[in-house]
């Protein structure tokens, strides 16, 4: 057998030196051929990738893996962090977060992360110190980090706070009348409203024609049903700013709430010709027709609205009462179904808890 080992030796050097090709073929067939279908070892970067794809829960499962064998890796709790993030599993995206900051106080996604994490939880006055110190790390979330440290402000009732991260998100002085108007707006939106009409009036009067200023008071007055008032700051909104859009649509809905259909009809038209593509005046001049008793107008005015939006309940209500008024009630039936459909749709269901 030693001999025969000697001689297959002496065979591969001659074939090493005599013939070259012959030689890479015998000594390829001595390494080891990787086994098909191995599993490749997991990485934090190669997670990070289907999380940034949409595979998150693989991404989850890879971590796993990696972190039964090296469990203090580098970036390894931030990344599961990310995939619980995406996967809408907050309390567990916490507590990654919170393991990866304690394992490096310096990582300033995590902690940008777990101040986003935290809000989305109902938790602001925790998330505000964490926004905080990491407003902006360039890393791509589903919000942006400095409006949710607006929002964290707003929801601990710091609204000067508040109002001065909505200006440098927006590069404004702090204390301009832009600055004023724009944190009304979103102090409004989120039905802050008293402070909204405060901060709105001021900027009013730090600049008497600052553009959609009037307008903004006018909304807060239409939402607390103060007709009258809302009527006179758009009114006065139009004669600053003649050619703003929603300032008629908005006009034409307090002067329809107040019963002034002929005054209301006149400034919806006029919204339409400077902007034929919003439905909001198609829909309100359906109704304000209907209300005048001119249910073919209504039905013109309505099957705009309805091709430009379909999926809106409110268009296929007022169908199903423009059809019903016109004597068509299998129509009217059909838009009253579809208004239910639609309604059901989008009413929020309880998920059962995970």
């Amino acid at each position: 057998m030693r001999r025969f080992s000697s001689i297959a030796s002496t065979v591969l050097l001659i074939a090493y030196v005599t013939v070259p090709g012959v030689a890479r073929i015998s000594i390829a067939q001595t390494v080891p051929a990787p086994q098909p279908g191995a599993t490749p070892q997991p990485s934090i970067e190669e997670a990070r990738r289907l999380i940034r794809t949409g595979h998150a829960e693989q991404a989850l499962q890879s971590l796993d893996a990696l972190a039964a064998t090296t469990p203090s890796q580098p970036g390894l709790e931030r990344a599961r962090g990310s995939a619980f993030y995406a996967l809408d599993r907050l309390k567990e995206a916490d507590a990654a977060f919170e393991i990866a900051i304690s394992q490096d106080s310096t990582d300033l996604e995590s902690t940008q992360m777990r101040g986003l994490t935290l809000f989305r939880l109902g938790r602001p006055a925790e998330a505000i110190p964490l926004l905080e110190k990491a407003p902006g790390t360039g890393v791509q979330t589903k919000a942006d980090p400095s409006y949710v440290l607006a929002l964290c402000y707003m929801d601990t009732r710091r609204y000067d706070d508040a109002r001065h991260a909505f200006a440098a998100q927006y590069g404004f002085p702090v204390d301009s009348p832009a600055a004023y108007l724009l944190a009304a707006r979103m102090l409004f939106r989120r039905e802050y409203t008293p402070v909204a009409q405060r901060f709105a009036a001021m900027a009013l009067t730090l600049d008497p024609q600052l553009p959609l200023a009037n307008e903004l008071l006018g909304e807060i007055a239409l939402s607390q049903n103060r007709f009258d008032e809302a009527a006179a700051y758009f009114e006065k909104e139009r004669t600053r700013n003649p050619l703003e859009p929603s300032t008629y649509e908005r006009l034409g809905d307090v002067y329809s709430r107040s019963g002034r259909y002929p005054e209301a009809r006149q400034v919806l038209q006029q919204a339409v010709l400077l902007e034929p593509n919003s439905t909001g005046p198609y829909i309100l001049l359906g109704r304000v027709t209907l209300k005048e008793g001119d249910a073919v107008a209504a039905l013109t005015f309505l099957q705009k609205a309805v091709r430009m939006d379909p999926a809106n309940f409110m268009i296929h209500n007022l169908l199903a009462q423009t059809y019903r008024a016109l004597g068509r009630t299998a129509d009217a039936s059909r838009e009253l179904e579809l208004t239910q459909k639609i309604q059901a749709a989008d009413t929020p269901h309880l998920s059962a808890p995970q």
